[in-house]
């Protein structure tokens, strides 16, 4: 790899696609990115993990959710262009679907979907698991109004409070965002820091700015939400259509990403990635509706300016440029999650 390239971890399901036997031969990819044109190449699978939907990263130590039934997250070294299998800890649930590292770097949460928990993984000063499984799991209960999707709690998503007080789960099944507050080293539950519209079905969130409003994807509505945010709690604002494109299935808006003062959604089946303005006052504007090349954009990322999707069912990443013009596109098998590298290592306090 060429000094100016940015190198880019890609998580997979099963190449049959999520929901399918695992262990298959699926594992973790790795993807150039040229800064400078957005291409993409030399995309190659740099180990074998059961259905790693989900990665993290802290320094050289990268993690992968490992989305089975018997939930696992296994730890590896990042060793120049490979990866080195360090060690695998129960996730704390059934089928972990999306992790966040605390802002200190020794903590890893984990968001098991069909459990509906939250599993707490302590982690050493080098970036191993400090433990055989997680320190603390939090379960949940409830339902929403969908009989197929809301059920039972779905933890969907984790996020940190602005403030730094609490941790976040975004509930699928519930239509709530879960608040755990920090207590000595520890989480406590803290009730709910805010409660959705019935048949939202939120999934993923992310802040603006100044952490006074939160952006929130209902993948059931098809929804945008923006929540006025204030001591880790929301008060709807907002609500807006995740795209006007419609779809011969049910759309499914999936990820959301705030660059600057725009906020990016993907919406699976309709196959966009929908871009609003956000105004001074925090409210949203719709800008546009790009067309992905491909089919289902799961996961995407902004890296160097440009944005790299991750499109599940048919298997490929694209690159899309402000604009929302296509740049690149590269194949390998189910992406389901865009993450930048790096080489550097932080500093830890011990």
């Amino acid at each position: 790899m060429s000094a100016q390239q940015t190198p880019l971890w890609i998580g997979t399901y099963p190449v049959a696609g999520a929901g399918t036997p695992v262990g298959q031969g699926e594992g973790i990819w790795r993807v150039d990115l040229d800064p400078a044109t957005g291409a993409l190449s030399d995309a190659r699978q740099v180990v074998e993990t059961p259905s790693p939907s989900f990665l993290a990263l802290r320094g050289t130590v990268l993690y992968a959710a490992n989305e089975q039934a018997d939930g696992t997250v296994s730890a590896f070294d990042v060793v120049g262009d490979a990866l080195v299998h360090r060690a695998t800890v129960p996730s704390g649930g059934a089928d972990p679907c999306h992790l966040l590292l605390d802002a200190d770097g020794r903590t890893l949460f984990v968001a098991n979907y069909t459990s509906g928990t939250l599993g707490v993984l302590p982690l050493d000063a080098d970036g191993g698991f400090s433990a055989l499984g997680p320190d603390q799991v939090f379960g949940h209960a409830g339902a929403g109004p969908d009989e197929d999707r809301q059920e039972s709690p779905h933890a969907h998503f984790v996020a940190l409070d602005p403030g730094g007080a609490f941790v976040l789960v975004s509930d699928l099944g519930t239509d709530e965002i879960r608040r755990y507050r920090r207590v000595d080293g520890h989480l406590v539950e803290d009730g709910i820091a805010a409660a959705l519209p019935a048949g939202t079905g939120p999934r993923h969130l992310t802040f603006s700015a100044d952490g006074r409003f939160a952006y929130v994807v209902g993948e059931l509505d098809v929804t945008v939400r923006v929540l006025a945010w204030e001591s880790g709690r929301g008060t709807l604002v907002q609500s807006l259509p995740a795209t006007t494109v419609q779809a011969a299935e049910r759309r499914l808006p999936s990820h959301v990403v705030r660059d600057g003062d725009r906020l990016l959604v993907g919406v699976r089946t309709a196959d966009v990635l929908t871009r609003f303005a956000i105004r001074a006052d925090g409210l949203l504007e719709p800008a546009a509706g790009d067309p992905v090349p491909g089919a289902w954009p799961r996961h995407f990322e902004v890296v160097d300016g440009w944005t790299v999707v991750a499109q599940q069912v048919s298997d490929g990443l694209a690159t899309l440029a402000p604009d929302g013009s296509v740049v690149a596109t590269a194949a390998l098998p189910a992406p389901s999650c865009v993450l930048p590298g790096t080489s550097e290592k932080p500093v830890i306090e011990s």
